[in-house]
């Protein structure tokens, strides 16, 4: 008997044969649920984000309102340069020492110095930046505070002006 040898076949049938199509992937509804958990989680995040920037915008935009001077209620101004490290630290120091009191009893206003309202309201009172001008309800002034302040003595102050 004689020995066949055998011969690989060649690729050039292979590639003569149409491939398959492959199926379409079914739907999984696993996947489907944990693509939407984390868009709806998205979406749930990116409003959230959106409510405390409007309303921080607007806490902004009325804190500047000097109109609302002598509305009845007893006010701190500050005259404030947004670019004075000065400024910053007594804006703080106020801060901490108005957590006590309510918008009821006492507001706290800021008269940026570089805008043009805040500028004309630190001249018809003649004080320059890092100042502090205490206003009764009426808008009268009380009492004009210079220069850096500490929390505790500003709380004095501002106690002395609600009563």
């Amino acid at each position: 008997m004689k020995k066949k040898n055998k011969r690989p076949q060649s690729n050039k049938s292979k590639k003569n044969v149409p491939a398959q199509p492959l199926a379409p992937e079914a739907p999984d509804r696993r996947k489907f649920l944990n693509r939407l958990m984390w868009i709806g989680g998205g979406v749930v995040v990116l409003g959230g984000a959106t409510a405390f920037g409007a309303r921080s915008v607007l806490a902004k935009v009325a804190e500047r309102d000097l109109t609302r001077l002598g509305q009845g209620v007893p006010t701190v101004v500050q005259v404030h340069d947004p670019q004075c490290p000065t400024c910053n630290a007594l804006e703080r120091q106020a801060r901490r020492a108005l957590s006590e009191f309510s918008d009821t009893d006492l507001q706290f206003l800021i008269a940026d110095i570089k805008t043009q309202e805040g500028l004309s309201f630190a001249g018809r009172y003649g004080v320059p930046h890092v100042t502090l001008l205490l206003f009764d309800g009426q808008g009268n002034l009380v009492e004009t505070l210079q220069g850096m302040r500490q929390a505790p003595e500003l709380r004095e102050a501002f106690q002395k002006l609600v009563k």
